[in-house]
């Protein structure tokens, strides 16, 4: 995984947390970057195509959100008490976000960032990440 540093990158311990789980999550996924977009998210991408990003709030809090598929968007919103909520300005693309301090949330997010790669990257690499998985 490539590696951009930045002086705007994330701080609190939570933001750091929520960096350290999805750099391990996508960690085996081939050609990733993360690196962090002109807002301070710290963004993870496929050949410059986005699908998870992380942000911290001025309250101290943190947000994660995932590129998902329409369907799965639906049904991540539908499910009573989900953590899950539709991702602001975004979302109308099928992204959802969660709390980083949810830990139920964490369960379904290596699966969801993996859809996430899935949906972003080229089909070549698709397979290989979906052929993995199995």
């Amino acid at each position: 995984m490539e590696i951009e540093e930045s002086a705007r990158s994330l701080s609190t311990e939570l933001g750091l947390r929520a960096r350290e789980r999805i750099r391990s999550i996508c960690a085996d996924y081939p050609e990733v970057r993360e690196k962090v977009d002109g807002h301070g998210h710290t963004i993870y991408q496929v050949l410059d195509k986005s699908f998870v990003r992380i942000g911290e709030k001025a309250d101290g809090g943190c947000a994660v959100a995932l590129k998902v598929s329409r369907p799965t968007q639906e049904l991540l919103l539908a499910e009573a008490g989900t953590p899950f909520f539709k991702t602001p300005y975004i979302g109308h693309q099928g992204w959802v976000s969660f709390p980083a301090e949810i830990e139920s949330a964490w369960k379904e997010a290596l699966a969801l960032t993996r859809e996430g790669y899935c949906l972003a990257a080229p089909k070549r690499l698709a397979a290989k990440v979906q052929s993995a998985a199995r």
